[in-house]
């Protein structure tokens, strides 16, 4: 990977942690030879950022796992791709169709969930109680698809993908764990299940239980910090940028990393 530039991420991701790459890479540093253990690989801008020679990327939406999977066997997109309505809606209900018939794992899935990714209001990942894709026609003025994604297939090679729950990580004694869960504030469904504040204090207490080094996101709400504090991490609160406000406010949110063992 020397002298080569890094890959952007391939998904546009909503409260995407690019901006923060910057201050983990520092806090990575020493830990480099540690498998980098995130139990909500999102966007995989940390990832990508950090560059990691071992990696275990887990997600509770199987969608994005499967983009993954297939990104690292070198995805090739031959499906049509335009910026147009009544072509994303007609993309979506293909989309829902293959989830519902039990082919969401194909690689029409997968370039389907690019294209809606890509085209999709904001680059929001959101569904219904029912699994289904949701998110309306973005109205963006150009977009710029990527159809050939074999130049990741290399960086991806020895990384691990996996779906399902961060309780059902099996975390090793040389790990290093980065967290970045849904936000503590209202959100409409990232999966067909949502992540309540229950889950907020279980993910916590998990981390807090691994006696490696671990670090975590989240938006810097009062009962976020007493939950992580009590719990013994070290909090630093960072300006991040606000990417989406129904209200229009654009005004930087602070940002809570929670570190402990680093």
């Amino acid at each position: 990977m020397a002298g080569r530039e890094p890959l952007p991420p391939p998904l546009k991701w909503a409260g995407g942690k690019r901006w923060l790459v910057p201050r983990l890479r520092e806090i990575y540093a020493s830990h480099r030879e540690r498998r980098l253990v995130e139990p909500f690989a999102g966007g995989l801008a940390v990832a990508l950022g950090l560059l990691p020679k071992r990696a275990l990327l887990s997600d509770i939406n199987p969608h994005v796992i499967s983009f993954y999977q297939h990104l690292r066997e070198g995805l090739v997109i031959d499906l049509p791709m335009e910026n147009d309505a009544s072509f994303y809606y007609a993309a979506r209900e293909r989309f829902n169709r293959l989830v519902a018939e039990g082919q969401a794992h194909t690689r029409e899935a997968a370039a389907l969930f690019y294209y809606l990714n890509r085209t999709g209001y904001n680059g929001l990942c959101r569904f219904n109680s029912r699994g289904g894709f949701n998110v309306p026609f973005g109205r963006y003025a150009t977009i710029n698809y990527r159809r050939d994604f074999r130049e990741y297939a290399h960086v991806l090679a020895s990384w691990e993908f996996r779906y399902g729950d961060f309780a059902g990580i099996v975390l090793r004694e040389d790990d290093f764990v980065y967290a970045d869960p849904p936000y503590d504030v209202q959100f409409t469904r990232y999966s067909k299940d949502d992540f309540s504040w229950d889950d907020q204090v279980r993910l916590a207490r998990w981390l807090a239980a691994f006696d490696g080094p671990v670090v975590a996101s989240n938006q810097a709400t009062p009962r976020i910090l007493e939950l992580y504090q009590a719990l013994g991490f070290k909090i630093e609160l960072l300006p991040g940028p606000r990417r989406i406000a129904c209200d229009g406010n654009r005004a930087p949110a602070v940002e809570m990393l929670a570190a402990r063992n680093v």
